[in-house]
């Protein structure tokens, strides 16, 4: 078996750090040109595209959806087609039940526009593209909070990754027959940033704790599964999730 990505175009966002880092590292690794979406990681992101040829760097700010647009167009213009989007980007804000309204709304808002609004958007755009072009993959990183759901302060985060996964399998019914395949990952505990707080506060034994095998998930073993699904070898899958939690949560 072979995954061979020479000659296509994909798009991650959130590309430069944890997750999506190592997803852009594996389909560079493949043969694809990646863009990777940044929004204040400029300097990782740059120097990952100065090393992995054919990569380059595109600065948006997913809670402004005409950035999302302007990131869309500038891959086209830069490298003339995408093959593959990957939404990967995401942010878990802390929020207070016992906020403001104005602030709970506010931060609400933010949360489903750069976890889920700009996914949609994006997705929007690229199915556009690709029925054009005659098919293309998303593959969208969601998390096992999406099924179990999670803490009162991160009710937010658990919702706007829940809506991923209506997205996906909506886009895997409605498009599939034009050519585009949709699909899901979720992950549980993985040694990214994003966990950092929960690693410091608690101890990364905790969390080693809640799954069945004897070492935390890492980002490569996430991105493994991401590449794979966007390969065309599991285009049967479309519309799936595949867990990639080491078992803290089972479906």
């Amino acid at each position: 078996m072979t995954i061979d990505f020479h000659g296509k175009t994909v798009l991650v966002t959130g590309g430069a750090r944890g997750i999506g880092e190592s997803v852009t590292r594996q389909f560079a690794a493949s043969g694809a040109r990646v863009a990777i979406h940044y929004n204040r990681s400029a300097s990782s992101a740059v120097a990952l595209a100065n090393e992995l040829h054919g990569a380059e760097s595109f600065q948006a700010d997913l809670n402004n959806m005409a950035a999302v647009r302007s990131l869309f167009a500038d891959v086209l213009d830069s490298f003339g087609r995408l093959d593959v989007l990957v939404n990967n980007a995401g942010i878990d804000l802390k929020i207070d039940w016992s906020d403001t309204g104005e602030t709970w709304e506010r931060r609400w808002d933010e949360m489903m526009s750069v976890n889920l609004k700009s996914a949609a958007l994006l997705s929007r755009l690229a199915i556009g593209h690709f029925v054009d072009r005659g098919g293309g993959r998303i593959v969208t990183v969601s998390s096992r909070a999406a099924f179990r759901g999670d803490t009162i302060e991160h009710m937010a985060y658990a919702a706007s990754k829940a809506g991923l996964l209506g997205l996906t399998r909506s886009i895997a019914r409605g498009f599939g027959k034009k050519g585009v395949c949709a699909f899901a990952v979720a992950p549980g505990w993985t040694r990214t940033d994003m966990a950092k707080e929960f690693f410091d506060q608690h101890g990364e034994a905790k969390a080693l704790d809640e799954i069945a095998l004897d070492r935390l998930t890492e980002p490569d073993d996430v991105a493994n599964i991401v590449v794979f699904l966007a390969s065309g070898l599991a285009d049967h899958a479309t519309g799936s999730t595949v867990d990639v939690n080491a078992a803290s949560y089972v479906r």
